[in-house]
Order: structure tokens, then C-alpha cells, then sequence
């Protein structure tokens, strides 16, 4: 029986429970699966309808095992570890503290260089499979990650003291830079998906219904690995506080969206995988559930990282643990993950 790491809930009225050292979701007295809490290192719940027992949820606060839930358009709404995790405090104050100095601007520049470079190095990775059938697209597509890698330039010219001072040009350089990005991207996907180019919320299309689901899944990760490093995820450095929003958790995507799920999506949709949505413009459970397996396996896939290869997972807690230990001076300074494409 292979070993089961990610529990994925999606079917109506299924309900979750412990059964000696081991989860069980059943619906109508039958069993849909099953997972050791040994192995186990998430649980997703992406359906409606779904209950779980108070000793399931103890089980998995005991064991570090996080529940995660998304709505139909992958927005996660809730997630649940154990408490505990939430009590360091050094670390969020010197956080906190860090937004007002060079700390905080240095970490802002940081989250937009490492999005840029995956930004370009996912387009080379997408040219080198087009150089012998279709020389012209991989020759835009290295035209298109130079043009994106230009904008790192504005980020290095950058003369401020905090971010506040320097917002402005690190959204303007990022969002040109993804404007080509995007812009390239849409060579690569088949017309029969009809994909409009990038749209977040509200999207219709199933291609960008499909990145945005995948990006509910890694923003549960990268929220759980600033926890675990005794971070706050609301107290972020590029994006603004707002009432409700893990500001940190959207600066720290910013450097894994392209190796984790842009990646993941468009290598689906040129193998020609079927997207479907309903009526209302949402994905069909289904769908769903290959896209929640997808971005799930990609994250257990191991990169180049600090000298060996690490699965993706453990280098984005690496991450989120360089944050704290940089804002508490015991790193001299924080670099981006940039995948070696």
C-alpha cells in the first residue's frame, strides 16, 4: 500500500475521523481513504459539506499536521495547527521592527528579485524545449526572459532607507516585469484553452481558474513554514497591511509561484490535461482534485538547493526560517530561492 503524505478531502458529506493512529474519511458508513498520522503531512479539505471529529483535529495538532481548507476557487479560508506553534516572540517583534529600517527593504528587494529571476528562468526552460521544432518561438522566449531580467536592474539602482520610501518602484519594476512575463506565457498555451492572458480574481477561463487554485494550495504552505519559523504572516514588507491580509505570506509566494505551480499548470495544459468547469465558472471536483495531486506532488520534488537537492517543501520552511533568523541579526542577509532552470 503506498504511503500516503497528502490527505485530499473533496467529496460532499465525507466525514473525517481517527481510527487507531491512522486518519479515515468515509461518507455514508463506506471508506474513501485512509492515511497513518505517521507519514501523513498535511490534510486539504476543498469540498463543501465536510465534517471532521474533534479527536482527527487533536491528532493532527499533536502530530504537526496542519488541515488546510479552500473554497471552489482554491481562496483558502481557514486553516488549523496546533497552537503552540504561535508563541514565539522575538522574532515577531524584531519583525515587526524590521519594516521601519533596511532590514524590511532589503527583504522587500529580495521577494521582487526572486520572483523576477524565476520569472525569466522559467521562460528559458520553456524556450529550450522549442529550439528544434519551432526555432522562432524559442527565440522570443529568450528575448522575453532578457526583457524580464532587465527590471532586476531598477531594483539594484534602488536609494531608499525603508520600504515605504522604495514601494512604489518595486511594485512598478514587478509588474512590468510581469506584464511580459505573462505576455510570453501565452505563446506556450494552446489556443484551444482560449486563455484571455493572466487574470486573478473573478477569473472564468479554466487556465487562470487553474493557477489561481493552485496558488490557494501554496499560500497554506508558505503560511505554515512562516509559522513554524515564528513569524507573522499578516505583518508583511512589499504588499501593505490590511485588516485580514498575510501580507508576508503574499511576499514570500512571490519566489515559488513560477517553480511551483506556473510550472505545474502550463506543463498540464501542453500535455493537453482537461480542465473543467461548471456552470457557474468554477472547477469541476474532479479537476480539482488532479490539480490539488499536482501542485502536491510538485512540492515533494526535490531541487538544487544549498548544496544538495531538497524537496520543494523543506526549501520553502528553509526560507521562511532564513526571514527570522535575518531580521534577529543572526544571518547576515537574505537571498531569494531562484530554481536552477
Amino acid at each position: 500500500m503506498p504511503i500516503v503524505q497528502q490527505l485530499i478531502v473533496d467529496e460532499y458529506g465525507a466525514f473525517v475521523g481517527k481510527y487507531s493512529g491512522r486518519l479515515r474519511v468515509t461518507k455514508d458508513k463506506k471508506k474513501l481513504a485512509e492515511a497513518p498520522l505517521l507519514h501523513l503531512e498535511q490534510v486539504l479539505v476543498t469540498g463543501r459539506g465536510v465534517g471532521l471529529s474533534a479527536d482527527a483535529i487533536r491528532a493532527c495538532c499533536t502530530e504537526g499536521i496542519p488541515i488546510y481548507f479552500l473554497d471552489g476557487r482554491g481562496r483558502p479560508y481557514a486553516a488549523i495547527y496546533a497552537a503552540g506553534l504561535t508563541g514565539t516572540v522575538l522574532t515577531r517583534r524584531e519583525q515587526l521592527s524590521a519594516y521601519g529600517d533596511r532590514r524590511g527593504l532589503k527583504l522587500a528587494i529580495a521577494f521582487a528579485q526572486g520572483k523576477i529571476e524565476n520569472q525569466a528562468g522559467f521562460l528559458r526552460y520553456m524556450a529550450k524545449y522549442r529550439q528544434e521544432k519551432d526555432p522562432d518561438l524559442y527565440q522570443e522566449l529568450r528575448w522575453c526572459s532578457d526583457e524580464v531580467r532587465d527590471h532586476l536592474e531598477e531594483l539594484r539602482r534602488l536609494e531608499a532607507n525603508t520600504v515605504d520610501e522604495a514601494r512604489y518602484q518595486i511594485l512598478s519594476a514587478e509588474g512590468r516585469a510581469a506584464k511580459k512575463y505573462w505576455g510570453a506565457l501565452k505563446q506556450v498555451i494552446p489556443e484551444r484553452y482560449g486563455w484571455p492572458g493572466r487574470k486573478g480574481r473573478g477569473a472564468q477561463d479554466a487556465v487562470n481558474s487553474a493557477l489561481n487554485y493552485g496558488y490557494g494550495i501554496l499560500y497554506g504552505q508558505i503560511e505554515r513554514a512562516l509559522v513554524l519559523a515564528g513569524l507573522d504572516p499578516y505583518g508583511g514588507f512589499i504588499h501593505a497591511d490590511r485588516p485580514g491580509k498575510p501580507s508576508l505570506v503574499f511576499d514570500l509566494i512571490e519566489e515559488f509561484r513560477q517553480v511551483i505551480v506556473d510550472r505545474t499548470i502550463v506543463g498540464m495544459v501542453n500535455k493537453g490535461v482537461k480542465l473543467e468547469l461548471d456552470e457557474r465558472g468554477l472547477l469541476l471536483e474532479k479537476t480539482r482534485r488532479t490539480l490539488a495531486e499536482k501542485v502536491l506532488a510538485r512540492l515533494e520534488a526535490a531541487e538544487r538547493y544549498e548544496r544538495k537537492r531538497q524537496p520543494m517543501r523543506v526549501i520553502i520552511q528553509n526560507q521562511a526560517r532564513h526571514i527570522a533568523t535575518y531580521v534577529r541579526g543572526d544571518r547576515p542577509a537574505y537571498t531569494a530561492f531562484i530554481a536552477k532552470w
